[in-house]
């Protein structure tokens, strides 16, 4: 029975860390969307409400509805704040995890050539072993006729 070559171990290792890399950097990417587009989700109702403002202009409006409409839109310009963070701290934790899929990534591909490598060696020998053993046929051969 043949021994399985502790590279292949080795590259199976790494092809599981690649993948379960992948899927962390796929989460990440998936969360830093939907804090973006909350994101945009709060831009546009911050412009939805201030065309409210606008529609008003002309009217008679008192002055307890121009406080109570600034105070929302500063609670709302205070989540649009909180919302930017939270969109930056997704973003980093995306490019942390995508740099981190890449090196498992690059790490798994060394594996495969060195395997590759290897393999080309291996040939290479069992070819010239092969052409050893046809050159000593062939003088065997000759030596053998010249008697």
């Amino acid at each position: 029975m043949m021994r399985k070559d502790p590279l292949l171990i080795v590259l199976d290792l790494a092809q599981d860390a690649e993948q379960q890399a992948s899927l962390q950097m796929r989460s990440a990417q998936l969360d830093w969307q939907k804090a973006c587009d909350q994101l945009g989700a709060l831009n546009q109702y911050r412009l939805d409400y201030m065309k409210q403002l606008d529609d008003k202009i002309g009217q008679q409006i008192s002055a307890s509805f121009y406080q109570q409409f600034y105070r929302f839109i500063k609670q709302i310009d205070g989540a649009i704040e909180q919302q930017n963070n939270h969109v930056n701290q997704t973003n980093t934790i995306k490019e942390h995890r995508q740099q981190h899929w890449l090196e498992k990534q690059q790490k798994r591909k060394g594996i495969e050539s060195l395997l590759e490598k290897k393999k080309q060696r291996q040939i290479m020998l069992e070819n010239k072993r092969e052409q050893k053993m046809i050159d000593e046929f062939a003088i065997n051969q000759f030596l053998r006729q010249a008697r």
